[in-house]
């Protein structure tokens, strides 16, 4: 065994260098590496190779370590990095999505003033290569100076989150979403000009959005003259692409149009064409009524947060006063199932008593929600609407009565348009709204969708094939107007598959459909009719002429007995 050692040791001696000795093994060795990792950090020579290094393993973090880089999360900020959430997940979406944003903007607005709206929408192109200015102006009442830093730079922030009433924006994200993506893209601020009253001058801001805030930074704010009675003006600068057909700027507006006759519209493109969309109805809408929420939609953890904040001073009243659909007999009725006394303080409910009152409401009987909150568009105006835009020879609607889901009233209106210049050899086209807005994104994502291609259209004249849309000259157009819409993102693109909201959609299509079906069969039936008078009409000169020679007939009398042949064959027909 010692000779091997020696043996080894001496082949080691011999492969190293002759002017140095061998390392030992121990003790050296720790020093040539730390020469070696201080030569690494030095720039090594052209065409040498450097050593590789072990990397020494990252240290795991502590708790303290955790607990510092914990920090509160802005809104803005997560949706700053989530834009696509917000439907800004590519230039040309994202040019549709903030004229669509400020349209609807001005449109609640002129509503709820009772002004018949005047929107203007301009896309200008800027020096930079896809970059646009989007203009939109409206004749509406105007904002509050206190307001536009907030509402157009600060997300999450508007009137219509809390109130359960049918209006186009519900969550206080749109605009000031569309001025975010603006700023982060280009670096620009967004621009608003408001005016309240032909007596008071005009208030100009330039704003951003402090996104680690969600706060607004006033860039400038001044008064100046702008000639007009009332309204606003937003100017948003973007990267975006803008183009022309299905998904554009121009379907979103002739969409707008439809479902919304008693507005005018003008929109200047970047080619500099000007498209104008007259207003076919000079009323307004029916104005929605705010409701108190009904208490089959209400959650348990709700219920206690609604106990706590109320201002009522016993239980009987929060539930008649708060609620809707409850009376003062139904709320003592109520108090009684849960056994908790309807004097009690709501304040001091404690959590098993409203776990029981929660019971308790669902194990009685109450009525559906009032349905005045709704403003649907009505049957006159949706024809109105269709005729305006779409050129065909039948067209028909349909407005359901209200239902409920989840305790909000909706309602489902529904418009077909059929034949015309419209195309035979390919799908139906379908028009989705919702509160009157277009949905023109996630179509095969939507509840509207899915009603259609569960619907048996052969069962009304048309060819479908298994899982599609049914195929030839057809629009269909599919409303709902509800207090709360259950999109199923923040883009608002898509209604989520709840089945009270499917099975309306359904029922509606139906009827459209047995009415559509009736015009088809007629027409089919009176073009089969055209066909075999026409083959019958090519005979008649030769019966006539077997006729007058069977029978000598003159000329004239050739002539009248065509003539006869003709008239019985048309009144056989009719």
């Amino acid at each position: 065994m010692a000779k091997k050692k020696t043996t080894a040791t001496k082949t080691k001696t011999k492969a190293a260098p002759k002017t140095k000795k061998a390392a030992p093994k121990t003790g050296k060795k720790t020093a040539r590496k730390s020469r070696a990792t201080v030569v690494k950090s030095a720039k090594a020579p052209a065409g040498v190779k450097p050593k590789s290094v072990k990397k020494t393993p990252a240290r795991h973090a502590t708790a303290e370590d955790m607990a510092q880089r914990q920090r509160e999360i802005s809104v803005a900020e997560f949706f700053m990095k989530n834009r696509h959430l917000l439907g800004f997940d590519n230039p040309r979406k994202a040019l549709l999505t903030t004229i669509k944003e400020g349209v609807d903007n001005s449109l609640d607005a002129c509503e709820e003033a009772g002004i018949l709206p005047d929107v203007k929408v301009s896309v200008s192109p800027c020096q930079e290569e896809n970059r646009f200015l989007v203009t939109i102006e409206d004749n509406g009442p105007g904002i509050m100076k206190a307001q536009i830093p907030k509402i157009f730079a600060k997300l999450l922030y508007g009137s219509k989150f809390h109130r359960l009433k049918m209006s186009r924006g519900q969550q206080g994200i749109g605009i000031s979403a569309a001025g975010m993506y603006g700023q982060v893209t280009t670096g620009k601020p967004i621009s608003i000009v408001s005016k309240t009253s032909r007596n008071k001058p005009a208030h100009h801001y330039r704003l951003e959005i402090d996104t680690q805030k969600n706060e607004p930074r006033i860039i400038a704010d001044q008064e100046i003259e702008w000639k007009v009675t009332s309204g606003t003006r937003v100017e948003i600068e973007l990267e975006a692409k803008y183009h022309k057909g299905r998904q554009s700027v121009e379907e979103y507006l002739e969409q707008t149009a439809i479902a919304n006759p008693h507005v005018a519209i003008e929109f200047l493109t970047p080619e500099g064409e000007t498209l104008t969309y007259n207003r076919a109805a000079k009323e307004l809408p029916v104005q929605a009524r705010e409701i108190q929420p009904h208490p089959y939609g209400v959650e348990l953890g709700v219920l206690i947060k609604m106990l706590h904040d109320t201002q009522a001073r016993t239980l009987q009243s929060f539930l008649h006063s708060d609620f809707s659909r409850i009376s003062t007999r139904v709320a003592k009725l109520i108090c009684e199932s849960a056994g908790v006394s309807e004097r009690s303080r709501p304040s001091r409910i404690a959590r098993q008593e409203a776990d029981n009152l929660f019971k308790a409401i669902n194990r009685t009987k109450l009525m559906n929600p009032p349905t005045d909150c709704l403003s649907p568009i009505g049957e006159e105006l949706i024809l109105a609407g269709l005729k305006k835009q779409i050129d065909a020879d039948f067209y028909t609607a349909v407005t359901r009565p209200p239902a409920v889901y989840r305790g909000n009233p909706f309602q489902i209106e529904v418009g077909a348009a059929y034949g015309g210049s419209l195309p035979g050899d390919k799908l139906a086209r379908v028009l989705r709204y919702a509160n009157r807005v277009p949905l023109l994104y996630q179509q095969s994502a939507c509840a509207i969708t899915k009603s259609m291609v569960t619907t048996a259209w052969r069962n009304y004249a048309l060819q479908q094939a298994n899982g599609a849309l049914p195929t030839g000259p057809l629009v269909i157009m599919v409303h709902m107007a509800s207090v709360w819409v259950p999109f199923t993102s923040e883009s608002k693109e898509a209604v989520a598959h709840y089945p009270e909201i499917i099975k309306e959609i359904k029922l509606a299509l139906q009827e459209s459909g047995r009415r559509l079906s009736l015009f088809v069969r007629r027409r089919k039936k009176a073009a089969e009719s055209q066909r075999k008078k026409a083959y019958i009409q090519q005979y008649i000169p030769h019966i006539a002429i077997a006729l007058r020679e069977m029978l000598t007939l003159s000329d004239r009398q050739e002539s009248t007995l065509v003539k006869q042949l003709t008239d019985v064959l048309e009144r056989s027909r009719s």
